[in-house]
């Protein structure tokens, strides 16, 4: 859209002094400047794209989207917090390893679903509704 905004203007601008250099030379380097002027023009259409939709269904739909990925930081969060008290315990009381890895392996788990979930209800969001 940015390359658009200053592509088109200034392909308009060239296409509208090329007739102007055509009348002032010789008839077989006329033909040439209306060949030009038609790509010029084309390229020009070329480069728009489709109507943007930009109703409220759509804000609404890319808001929560957003607002759904935060759940993914979240998990992050937890899976920090759950491996960051694995270490404290470990180091409290070495002998509770093997047990304190497996609740940790299952916090892990936990977490990550929770972010898993909240991932796929913001693709759902975008791309189903």
């Amino acid at each position: 859209m940015y390359c658009q905004r200053l592509a088109v203007p200034l392909t308009r601008t060239f296409a509208q002094r090329l007739p102007l250099l055509a009348t002032s030379t010789s008839a077989p380097q006329a033909s040439v400047s209306q060949s030009a002027l038609v790509q010029y023009t084309l390229a020009a259409r070329s480069l728009h794209t489709s109507i943007a939709r930009r109703d409220i269904d759509s804000a609404a739909k890319f808001i929560g989207a957003g607002a759904a990925t935060v759940g993914v930081a979240g998990s992050g969060a937890g899976i920090g917090s759950v491996f960051g008290s694995l270490i404290i315990g470990y180091a409290r009381n070495p002998s509770l390893k093997q047990q304190l890895f497996s609740y940790a392996i299952l916090g892990f788990a936990l977490s990550e679903a929770m972010g898993l979930f909240c991932l796929m209800m913001a693709f759902l969001l975008l791309f189903a509704f």
